[in-house]
């Protein structure tokens, strides 16, 4: 079974010896994504945005593994703050509209002070 590293770019990756996401067989696997954007390496200072950046980079990451959307059966979000969590809810229902994967939503602090959401997701290709 052929093993599929992803990469963003992020200089990260390389220095913290990770990939953005592995591709095993059937099964994709994308490490906890932040709202950074990858092509400047910025990140806003909302939270909608940093949202926003973290499902473009989830979906342009399925798209390099041959995944779609629909095939993510795992969330797990961690958010900085609890007051963010009634702001990010209604934003995660319309990006998983219709897929509902099982989920987990935890409150705790992130590896910079910036960020205040980070998502990592599991896709298992449908048959």
């Amino acid at each position: 079974m052929s093993r599929k590293l992803i990469s963003t770019g992020s200089t990260t990756e390389v220095t913290a010896g990770y990939s953005r996401a592995v591709v095993q067989g059937n099964w994709c696997f994308i490490a906890g994504t932040t709202g950074y954007d990858y092509s400047t390496m910025k990140i806003p200072a909302n939270i909608e945005d940093q949202c926003a950046n973290c499902f473009d980079t989830i979906d342009k990451t399925l798209q390099e593994a041959e995944f779609e959307r629909a095939d993510i059966v795992r969330a797990n979000y961690i958010v900085t703050d609890q007051k963010f969590v009634d702001i990010v809810f209604p934003l995660l229902g319309q990006y998983f509209d219709g897929i509902r994967p099982a989920a987990t939503m935890i409150i705790a602090d992130l590896i910079k002070p910036e960020i205040k959401f980070e998502i990592e997701v599991t896709a298992l290709k449908q048959s």
